[in-house]
């Protein structure tokens, strides 16, 4: 239950001279929460994830909006830094004890990796990286949503929580409220990385988890059956 989900994004033409351009144009696609907008957060690396930050304001009083970011930014570019952004985004969760939902601001994390950050990881891991949050928040518990009429895709419990989880879900009005939240949070992924692509010049994009590699074609079955 405590899986993560990431975006990884490799753009088309990605060296030093471009990558001010196409941080600046990835920026604005950033889905701030409504009651916590803004960058709290931002550490630039050079080299390598062990070196010690270059720069590393405390933005968490004063969030940055993206111009104010590529400011900062500007004044360190080289092809072998990182640039890692923190932020957040409202996202429907459910409360368990209460059952309750509620849409609220969940941490994102945003890395923008230099051409030769780290021995070149962007190759790997793209040159922007999203740490999107917690992966039942997309992709539900269980193998519960997604299924139509299949119940050997729903899995036994793994422990008392999630057997209580799955208990509360055999009713079907909690059953339809639960497809519909999680069905908002997948078009909210979605549409931001449609506005991604349609600000930079895209390569490839890849949705991925921890517990579940193949994320995007999980979260298209979950949006067909809604």
């Amino acid at each position: 239950m405590s899986n993560r989900a990431f975006a990884n994004i490799w753009c088309l033409d990605f060296t030093e001279s471009t990558l001010l351009e196409h941080f600046g144009e990835f920026l604005p696609t950033v889905p701030f929460s409504a009651t916590r907008p803004g960058f709290n957060g931002l550490t630039i690396r050079a080299v390598g994830p062990a070196e010690t930050p270059l720069l590393d304001p405390d933005l968490r009083s004063t969030p940055a909006d993206p111009l104010e970011v590529i400011d900062l930014v500007k004044e360190h570019l080289h092809a072998d830094s990182s640039y890692e952004l923190r932020a957040f985004w409202d996202v429907f969760d459910l409360d368990q004890a209460e059952k309750v939902w509620h849409l609220l601001p969940a941490p994102l994390q945003i890395t923008c990796n230099g051409p030769e950050y780290d021995d070149g990881i962007a190759v790997q891991e793209g040159h922007f990286q999203i740490d999107l949050g917690m992966e039942h928040q997309f992709a539900g518990y269980a193998g519960l949503l997604g299924f139509e009429d299949d119940d050997e895709a729903i899995a036994e419990p793994q422990n008392e929580r999630e057997a209580a989880f799955l208990e509360f879900m055999s009713e079907p009005e909690n059953l339809r409220a639960y497809h519909e939240r999680i069905g908002e949070n997948i078009r909210k992924l979605f549409d931001w990385m449609d506005r991604i692509e349609k600000a930079m010049p895209i390569d490839k994009i890849m949705l991925w988890s921890e517990g579940e590699e193949r994320l995007q074609q999980r979260l298209e079955e979950i949006l067909a059956v809604l």
